[in-house]
């Protein structure tokens, strides 16, 4: 066996993956232990390691893959965990690719592609990557093609370079014709051109005169240190920095500096151009123009001289330093409770699961008992009002899902007076006040709602039942010091506020009031969590919130979201979602068992054929088998190297494609981001009932 191994170069292998390739428990494939590897494979592995290029051994009709150290840097996260695996199930967002190159070679065909895009998640997200792919067949020791040597080069920069490129090169064209604009209005005062390669600056008339060169100088030739010695000394560096920018990057070149005149004076100018690169890439000639723009610069400096005021400005700044600071550490402070509070409701979430589908079923298979049915009912109510105290700890900790749409509040507010009448009772009066040009928000509707009712519930319990709640909504511009330390960009938002008149609240009870569970009610009174739950919501809709508070005055209560410039969205029609089920075969993928097993009896009682996955290895092991299934109902977190991400990756190519269901305790960056749902995510939050389970399950298999 030391022959052996020795004589198909084992011994000689070098870097990391060789001892990663060494170490691997290749028993587990159908490679078979290192020792008895055919003599061919042996020998490509080994040049396959000694390449600097990444390269990639796909054996096997399975494509087992084994790869160099380059490669292991080119896939990122997946390294180590990609070795020894299927190539389709190493990258499955292109397993269908992968399975067309592993026949072409095993065939004895080859590849080729040129900056071939593909969307991979090498570090857990999606990203486009452009590559240039050489796929060849590798014989075994009878000649037979059995496996696919590929050699992976990333020209992803490359590509994103010639973007630029392009981009400017738009740009100097656009340059050009501000030129133009320049020559007909007479502000032109020079051109040059400098040759890069030679190092040779040329010029025309204006530029020698504007730059004070002697009368007998060659145009063609111009000394570069005259017109370096002619501009501002606290400019030089500046202009040096532009010049070196626009010929290492090819971005257009646009500097304002002083010229020395021959009175001893200085002239402001503007130099614009752009470097041009020959076919290799390189630059060669920097064309440019000189711009008088002194009339404008002398006009911006008187008016900084009269509007300047020094000490005021310092005391502006120190003031808003330490508000961001205050602003910065309540953000962290709120940061650390959020992270812990979302982290517990995603666990009670998945115990609340358990509980609530046991308690469906045992109402299910007991129908006449009516001890049973009180008993079960008491219990399910308990469950829903444990999950709405979840909600709103996910609300607090921004991690709840949100369906966030162009809203206009018009319509938000038409029918949020008579709710919040409803809601309140007859003694509380409601003050409704809206702008007639109120600008469109993106946001969760029903969570804005739901913020506005937790607020005026608020205010009604501060004014003991009685008085007068307003309720209004506002365009307003933010600037950019408002805006300091608060998470938020200058521009325009909608600011709505509700006020009342109760009692008001002190400054140390003020400061305390997002905090999760901080309530001055009595016991049984109230959670704390209404106004942990609105600083969630509106923070994590890309907003601001902001509370003061006088004794025995009120509290008023201002949110502030950006504005949106988008139109609309039409409403479709909603067409109605049967509720028992059908035929259908869903696989349930689930790592907590007792959820699985509850989840799969409430779909079998549906009518479906469930089949289950502890995880998302094994699931994607099935459908990559030839499992015929029409949903993927799969929890987002779970164990293993497969994502529910990457499944759904999968279901998304399929022809047809197949439906994707995800449910979880609270979401994640995996299939939202800022856990706002894209429109074609469909989740379905734990804790659910047989109820709301059949209906998502109809209404995504419909879709």
């Amino acid at each position: 066996m030391q022959f052996l191994s020795d004589s198909h170069g084992c011994a000689g292998w070098n870097g990391e993956m060789a001892g990663r390739i060494r170490a691997f428990d290749w028993s587990l494939t159908e490679l078979g232990t290192i020792d008895s590897w055919p003599r061919s494979l042996s020998s490509a592995v080994q040049l396959m390691l000694a390449s600097p290029l990444p390269m990639v051994m796909l054996w096997g009709r399975a494509g087992y893959m084994i790869y160099n150290d380059a490669y292991s840097a080119f896939a990122g996260g997946r390294h180590p965990y990609l070795l020894g695996a299927p190539v389709e199930l190493g990258w499955p967002e292109v397993a269908e690719f992968n399975r067309h190159v592993v026949d072409t070679c095993l065939a004895g065909g080859t590849l080729t592609y040129h900056n071939k895009v593909l969307v991979l998640l090498r570090n857990g997200v999606p990203e486009d990557v452009w590559l240039d792919l050489y796929y060849s067949p590798v014989a075994d020791d009878a000649g037979r093609p059995a496996g696919v040597m590929a050699m992976v080069v990333e020209t992803t920069a490359h590509v994103i370079s010639e973007r630029r490129r392009q981009e400017a090169e738009d740009a100097y064209r656009a340059d050009n014709e501000r030129v133009r604009l320049a020559l007909n209005a007479g502000a032109l005062i020079g051109s040059f051109v400098w040759d890069i390669e030679a190092n040779v600056l040329s010029g025309d008339e204006r530029f020698a005169r504007t730059f004070s060169y002697p009368p007998d100088c060659n145009l063609a030739d111009l000394p570069s240190r005259i017109a370096e010695s002619r501009i501002h000394p606290d400019d030089r560096a500046w202009v040096q920095e532009q010049v070196d920018q626009a010929v290492r990057t090819g971005a257009p070149y646009n500097a304002e500096y002083r010229v020395l005149r021959p009175d001893g004076s200085y002239l402001w100018v503007l130099a614009s151009g752009c470097c041009e690169f020959n076919q290799q890439g390189k630059a060669f000639r920097f064309p440019g123009v000189l711009i008088d723009i002194h009339e404008r610069k002398t006009a911006e400096e008187s008016l900084l001289r009269f509007t300047r005021n020094l000490e005021q400005r310092v005391a502006d700044e120190v003031g808003a330093r330490l508000a961001a600071e205050e602003q910065l550490r309540q953000a962290q402070k709120l940061e650390a409770i959020g992270g812990l509070t979302g982290g517990v409701a995603h666990d009670f979430n998945n115990l609340l699961q358990v509980i609530a589908g046991n308690l469906h079923l045992l109402a299910r298979h007991e129908p006449d008992n009516a001890n049973v049915q009180r008993r079960v009912s008491a219990s399910i109510a308990a469950v829903e009002r444990g999950a709405k105290l979840s909600s709103q700890l996910l609300a607090f900790a921004r991690r709840q899902p949100l369906s966030p749409a162009v809203c206009d509040p018009r319509q938000i507010f038409e029918g949020l007076g008579e709710l919040l009448q409803r809601a309140l009772g007859e003694t509380i009066q409601i003050n409704v006040a809206l702008a007639d040009d109120a600008w469109r928000v993106h946001v969760d509707r029903n969570q804005l709602e739901n913020a506005v009712l937790n607020l005026a519930i608020n205010a009604r319990d501060a004014m003991k039942g009685e008085g007068i709640i307003g309720l209004s909504a506002e365009n307003i511009v933010l600037d950019r010091r408002f805006c300091a330390g608060k998470g938020i960009v200058a521009g325009d938002y909608l600011r709505v506020t509700v006020t009342d008149a109760g009692a008001g609240m002190p400054p140390e009870v003020l400061a305390q009031a997002f905090e999760p569970f901080f309530t001055t009610k009595a016991d049984g009174q109230g959670t704390g969590l209404g106004l942990s739950m609105v600083f969630g919501f509106v923070k994590q809709s890309g907003g601001h919130i902001e509370i003061s508070s006088v004794i025995g005055e009120g509290t008023r209560v201002q949110l502030y979201f950006p504005r949106s410039l988008r139109p609309l969205p039409n409403e479709p029609a909603t067409p109605a979602v049967p509720q028992r089920g059908g035929h259908e075969t869903i696989l349930v993928v689930e790592d907590n068992d007792a959820v699985r097993i509850a989840a799969v009896e409430l779909l079998r009682e549906e009518g479906y054929e469930v089949l289950t996955a502890n995880n998302g290895d094994m699931a994607m092991q099935m459908l990559l088998e030839g499992v015929a299934v029409d949903i993927i109902f799969t929890d987002v977190v779970m164990p293993g190297l497969i994502k529910s991400s990457d499944l759904a990756a999968w279901a998304k190519v399929q022809e047809p494609p197949v439906a994707v269901l995800f449910t979880s305790g609270h979401t994640r960056d995996i299939i939202s981001r800022n856990h706002q749902l894209s429109p074609d995510t469909h989740l379905l939050s734990k804790p659910y009932g047989p109820q709301a389970l059949a209906q998502m399950v109809r209404t995504v298999l419909n879709g």
